[in-house]
């Protein structure tokens, strides 16, 4: 689809600090005079926050593909809804998580395999990120970070070790649009990484 917004997605294994650094990019961005929005997937609409406390309630028993098509769903109400429009609205758009999530995370971390694959294609309806950053974290470093898990987080480590490998696999097979950055470091050497690449990604147009 045309489009006005450079679309940005951030993603990383749970803990690796995508929301502390999507604040610093958005206040960044701003700065230098841009519109931007964040969304969050899943969420970001009624609709899709309800999937998503679906999907992350640890007292809830979840088939695999009942998952991936929670997940599905979450993210087409967004696209339908929301970020289609804000896609021409806007000069930057940043997500949280998008495609490149349920394909590590459903994909790689569940075994899913081609399904995942074609399933992302259908309901993305076109849209594909114009960079994505992936935080790369040390799995257990990042697990420690968190306080109360979720459904997701509560997984074996094993589960987690797959999505670090599956997020390397992303960037090595789409190494123009994907970026991979070392997260563990500071949270201001990392930003200054993250920042450098965009600065890199938005001169070139």
């Amino acid at each position: 689809m045309k489009k006005k917004a450079k679309f940005i997605t951030f993603e990383g294994v749970e803990g690796s600090g995508k929301s502390s650094i999507i604040s610093l990019v958005r206040n960044y961005l701003v700065r230098r005079g841009l519109k931007v929005v964040i969304f969050r997937d899943p969420g970001s609409t009624p609709v899709g926050e309800k999937i998503r406390a679906i999907l992350l309630d640890k007292k809830n028993s979840i088939s695999h593909y009942t998952e991936l098509l929670l997940y599905l769903a979450a993210r087409a109400q967004l696209i339908e809804e929301k970020l289609k429009r804000a896609l021409n609205n806007y000069d930057i758009v940043i997500c949280d998580r998008f495609f490149d999530s349920t394909l590590v995370y459903q994909g790689y971390g569940l075994g899913l395999g081609k399904i995942v694959e074609e399933s992302v294609d259908t309901f993305s309806f076109g849209i594909v990120p114009d960079i994505t950053i992936i935080l790369d974290s040390d799995v257990r470093k990042s697990l420690n970070r968190l306080r109360k898990k979720d459904r997701i987080e509560m997984r074996s480590l094993k589960f987690h070790y797959r999505l670090r490998k599956g997020y390397r696999k992303l960037a090595k097979k789409f190494p123009k649009r994907v970026r991979l950055i070392n997260a563990d470091k500071s949270l201001n050497e990392v930003f200054d990484e993250v920042k450098h690449t965009l600065e890199d990604f938005l001169l070139v147009d």
